[in-house]
């Protein structure tokens, strides 16, 4: 990522998620209210302006994403896959006791601003690098701030995540724990995974959990995305994002166990590649 500037791909996959919008049938997959809260955060943040949003969510933008299938097959519509993957282990863990609920890498993404509201008695926790964070902090404001939602501008790979969230006098240690990383493992180094589930297993307590979705490895030792790999990657490269990391879904399970974290496939619903992802759920 560029340091100094907001994400690009935050900001690309918020749009996809306003055209998918337009796309029959994915309003049975989104997360209610998703598209809507997406379109005002965009614009009240400054990220984009309605002239944009109104073509993103044209018929023939839809045309377009769809054309792209080729490079990245399904990965279109499974943006809405994810998202509705991610709330829902939101919302299970919550009913299972989850009293924290902690998104990394968070983008424009809106789940913490909505469900805030309906879970009163749930914290909700946003990190994000400042330049990415500081412009949505603006957006919620304009939109208005939840008394339970705490936006947290860090640059992760300069400060902890410990020793972030212990600096925050709202940050519950050892409390039963929701963590998504949405989209957000492929870009860190293999390093960076390692110390970030790490990480996670310390500030959190029984009976939490991580979301996450990750890349495969081919048969080449590079993240798999397809047909269209070697391009896919240079693109990455180019935007300044490239992809760092990535597993066979077999080892998986012996990943988690060496940062303390359990596979739980039977939490992730039906199994196989959603676009160039899979899902997973670590318990701990």
């Amino acid at each position: 990522m560029r340091k100094d500037k907001p994400s690009r791909t935050a900001y690309k996959v918020a749009l996809n998620l306003v055209t998918l919008g337009s796309k029959p049938g994915m309003d049975s997959i989104l997360p209610p209210g998703t598209v809507r809260a997406t379109e005002k955060l965009l614009v009240a943040s400054g990220a984009t302006c309605a002239r944009t949003l109104r073509w993103a969510h044209s018929k023939r933008m839809v045309s377009i994403y769809e054309s792209f299938d080729w490079m990245l097959p399904g990965q279109f519509e499974a943006f809405a896959h994810r998202k509705a993957f991610c709330e829902g282990q939101v919302r299970d863990g919550i009913g299972a006791g989850a009293t924290q609920i902690l998104v990394l890498g968070a983008g424009y993404d809106t789940l913490g601003w909505r469900l805030a509201s309906e879970f009163s008695d749930v914290k909700f926790f946003e990190i994000d690098h400042p330049a990415t964070a500081l412009l949505k902090a603006k957006g919620i404001n304009a939109m208005g701030q939840r008394d339970n939602l705490v936006l947290i501008a860090e640059d992760l790979g300069k400060q902890k995540l410990v020793d972030t969230l212990k600096s925050n006098r709202q940050w519950e240690q050892g409390a039963n724990t929701v963590m998504v990383a949405e989209g957000l493992v492929m870009y860190l180094s293999p390093e960076a995974v390692r110390d970030l589930f790490r990480q996670c297993f310390e500030v959190s307590g029984a009976g939490s959990r991580i979301a996450f979705s990750y890349i495969p490895t081919g048969t080449d030792g590079r993240p798999d995305a397809g047909p269209w790999t070697g391009l896919m990657l240079w693109l990455q490269k180019v935007a300044g994002e490239p992809w760092h990391w990535s597993i066979r879904p077999e080892e998986l399970g012996l990943f988690l166990e060496e940062t303390g974290w359990a596979n739980a496939p039977e939490l992730t619903g039906p199994p196989g590649r959603h676009g160039v992802e899979f899902y997973a759920v670590a318990r701990k």
